[in-house]
């Protein structure tokens, strides 16, 4: 086996398939695919909305997978017969108050320091936009560039690609790492196969530092960081949104089929599962702030999830400092959004051993086994 993959996520199963489209040999192993913070995402491409001071870094490899996207889109259409739901309608951000609408303007104002594409609207064009907006926001940004795909289609698509092109997928769980001399040869599964590889890419998100048999100085120091996100039943005929509609805490993400998602917490606190009322009242509060309407809705589901964060919140992309393992995991608030160029240049680097200038300032190896950066 040429590559052997530990996660089945959009990251694992992207790299897969633009791998196997290279020639490669290829397997994935996941419990559940797709099932983890890939399932648990709302699915906005937003790289202009999700900037953050600090993370100018970050803010041009997720340009970049954002420029990415429309091809990754029709190609894997094309390649799973399946729609993914990307929608490129842009993002409108909405301040409900005066408070908010100061914080927004520095945000504003932050963005065009950066050269990023972003307007701002005077309330009465925000409804013209979204009339479903409250008639009492104070002000409004809009980023045309910023996208939304329906992250649930997106991963059942990559797995029917996946399967289409020959890419091996196993439902099991990677007890360890196997490890010959300095080298990682391959994975030991929970049913008690082991499989070689000339390669093992290290894709399993939050869990990726857990997997036993890792040597340490390779191990990436990723964590999990909670969200609870919750959806709401709309009309698929006639919709209450049209686009991604953002406030300071929360977001609200229009779905095709009616479907409206509404998140996300950000809880530091580890693995816990729990779905917590303060988070459903939160959320809805912050939502219903911005669109009333939401209260006539059908609360659908809520959901938990864990995002997989690096001490620099920024991904880890690369070769570990161990032959045989190549990193792909940290990814923190943008697994979706960095799709694309993750797997373009992961499934780059295994078919040619070549690291390209894309990914080079992600490498896993900026961080010792403690985690903190060398």
């Amino acid at each position: 086996m040429d590559v052997v993959i530990v996660g089945g996520g959009a990251i694992g199963l992207s790299i897969a398939w633009r791998s196997k489209e290279r020639g490669l040999d290829v397997a994935v192993i996941d419990e559940s695919f797709g099932h983890g913070a890939s399932w648990a995402a709302a699915g906005m491409l937003a790289p202009v909305t999700e900037v953050h001071y600090g993370e100018e870094a970050v803010l041009q490899i997720n340009l970049e997978s954002s420029r990415r996207y429309p091809r990754f889109a029709a190609d894997l259409t094309a390649a799973s017969g399946r729609d993914v739901g990307y929608r490129q309608s842009g993002t409108l951000i909405v301040a409900p108050d005066g408070d908010d609408f100061a914080a927004l303007n520095e945000l504003f104002a932050f963005q065009c320091r950066l050269g990023l594409d972003a307007r701002a609207l005077k309330p009465s064009e925000a409804r013209s936009l979204e009339p479903a907006l409250a008639p009492s926001i104070r002000g409004a940004f809009f980023v045309e560039g910023d996208h939304h795909v329906d992250n649930r289609l997106l991963v059942g698509a990559l797995e029917e690609a996946c399967r289409r092109t020959g890419v091996e997928l196993i439902e099991d769980r990677v007890e360890e790492m196997v490890t010959t001399g300095d080298r990682v040869t391959g994975v030991r599964l929970g049913d008690g196969r082991s499989m070689e590889a000339r390669t093992v890419v290290l894709a399993a998100g939050s869990w990726s530092g857990r997997i036993a048999g890792i040597p340490e100085r390779a191990r990436p120091p990723v964590r999990p960081v909670k969200g609870q996100l919750l959806y709401l039943k709309g009309s698929e005929s006639s919709p209450l949104l049209s686009r991604n509609v953002r406030g300071l805490d929360v977001y609200i993400v229009p779905r095709a089929d009616g479907r409206i998602a509404v998140g996300a917490t950000v809880e530091e606190k580890e693995f816990d599962t729990t779905v917590t009322a303060d988070a459903v009242y939160t959320l809805l509060r912050d939502a219903y702030e911005l669109i009333p309407g939401l209260r006539e809705l059908e609360l659908l589901e809520m959901v938990v999830g864990f995002r997989p964060g690096s001490p620099d919140n920024a991904p880890m992309l690369g070769p570990s400092t161990v032959d045989g393992l190549v990193i792909a995991t940290g990814h923190y608030r943008n697994g979706i959004l960095l799709a694309p160029v993750t797997a373009d240049e992961i499934a780059h680097l295994l078919a040619t051993g070549e690291t390209s200038a894309t990914i080079a300032p992600f490498t896993p190896t900026r961080f010792s086994a403690t985690g903190v950066a060398s």
